[in-house]
């Protein structure tokens, strides 16, 4: 895992998503994922691979959610990235995909730096990317 080191943001700085754990309300994400790295004048390449990260972290949460849970989505602006947080409750004994698998793989490829964790009935996936040029 990489460390995920961002700079300090205000409560201004934080947009806070929850939605139902179902794949019909990932767009709702994606869209609001695509707005904010476009307010941070990200490269359409690189809100695109965004969109797709934070589309691949939900859909492996999903499968570990309980039925009728939320996702919860934390997206913290800086001046030269987007940290995208995203959470679910699990079931019980619930894993997240290794490092090794192939969702990792492509996590990692589309963003700066991913990281994910559980603790407490609760697994997170954190997305790092920077704007490059900046």
């Amino acid at each position: 895992m990489t460390d995920l080191t961002m700079e300090p943001t205000t409560d201004d700085d934080v947009v806070l998503l929850t939605v139902p754990a179902d794949g019909g309300y990932l767009s709702v994400l994606r869209t609001a994922t695509a707005g904010l790295a476009a307010r941070l004048h990200f490269a359409l390449d690189e809100i695109e691979d965004l969109r797709i990260a934070v589309d691949e972290a939900c859909a492996m949460l999903l499968a570990i959610a309980p039925r009728g849970a939320d996702l919860e989505c934390r997206f913290s602006v800086t001046d030269d990235a987007l940290t995208v947080q995203v959470s679910v409750p699990t079931v019980r004994g619930a894993k997240l995909p290794s490092e090794s698998s192939f969702a990792w793989k492509v996590l990692t490829a589309l963003t700066t730096a991913a990281s994910a964790g559980a603790a407490n009935g609760k697994a997170t996936i954190t997305l790092l990317t920077r704007r490059t040029g900046f």
